[in-house]
């Protein structure tokens, strides 16, 4: 087909050997550093190879039909999309959720690189896929799964999305103080912190707090029910939330620790940490907002949905 005045915009990841070479410098220094541990450098370079056979079969079929911006995941954050982008993410699962929550509604295509080292529940499609998901969505003849996003507004204007899930608590290794308000009902928490999970984001981090809480309790009373995730759709309109290692006190209270949030049933949070206290998404560390004392985060579903091409 004749070649277009669109962008398609492919998101891309730094490989291991990529990231070992960013911290020592060479590629024999990183060599070194991998093998000294005992682990096997080939396997970093086979991964390496097959990254970049996969970024050029994409390109490839980008720039023969449309007009190419590479970035690094790293840019996603300020990178200004277009209303009509197309966007390709090449890499594992994490990059997808990392790239669609600074989306607004442009129809994102995520490309497995390597099917036989990633499951990529994400990533549907493999680079030899690229030029036919182009040329359906060129005709806007392509369908797509809608996924609810997570939104955190602090009191001071400031913003957030997640399209797994939502960290409010400490940076460190350290207590979280807050007040949790669930509609007309709220506790004093000190705690390692609150997940607040979407849909997609339920099998993951939400799943795993679940499945060690009731094998906790299942150990303490063998009658106990043993749930290990809660089943949500991925374009579902509410959100659960979950307190991690929530510690009773005189000071503090430890019953509002799971629950729903949605329209009718607002959650909030209201910080009562002098300094590091932190809202980050999707386990984006370094991408965060401060949550210290005085602020007010207001949790809620998105009105921005992403639309992953299926």
């Amino acid at each position: 087909m004749p070649r277009l005045d669109r962008k398609v915009v492919l998101v891309t990841r730094r490989t291991r050997i990529e990231e070992l070479i960013g911290r020592y410098h060479t590629e024999a220094q990183a060599r070194f550093y991998v093998e000294h541990l005992g682990a096997d450098f080939n396997d970093y370079e086979v991964e390496h190879r097959t990254y970049y056979q996969a970024l050029e079969a994409v390109t490839t079929a980008i720039e023969s039909r449309c007009r190419l911006q590479s970035m690094e995941r790293a840019l996603a954050p300020n990178y200004l999309f277009a209303p009509d982008d197309i966007v390709v993410a090449l890499g594992q699962d994490g990059l997808v959720a990392n790239t669609l929550k600074y989306l607004q509604g442009q129809p994102l295509v995520g490309v497995n690189p390597d099917p036989r080292r990633y499951d990529g529940v994400l990533l549907p499609f493999e680079a030899r896929d690229v030029g036919l998901i182009l040329d359906d969505l060129l005709v806007r003849s392509r369908p797509s799964k809608t996924v609810t996003l997570a939104q955190a507004a602090l009191s001071d204007g400031q913003v957030l999305y997640a399209v797994n899930d939502l960290f409010i608590g400490p940076k460190t290794h350290t207590s979280a103080h807050y007040e949790i308000r669930l509609g007309d009902k709220a506790e004093i928490h000190s705690s390692s912190g609150v997940i607040v999970s979407t849909g997609l984001g339920s099998t993951g981090w939400l799943r795993s707090i679940i499945t060690g809480s009731t094998g906790i309790a299942a150990s303490l009373e063998p009658q106990a029910h043993r749930m290990s995730q809660i089943q949500m759709p991925w374009d579902a309109r509410y959100l659960h939330f979950v307190v991690r290692e929530p510690f009773p006190s005189v000071s503090s209270q430890a019953t509002l620790v799971f629950g729903t949030t949605d329209p009718t049933h607002p959650l909030t949070l209201r910080s009562m940490m002098p300094e590091n206290g932190v809202i980050f998404s999707d386990g984006m560390e370094a991408d965060f907002l401060n949550f210290t004392s005085g602020l007010i985060a207001s949790i809620s579903v998105a009105e921005r949905v992403g639309h992953l091409v299926q």
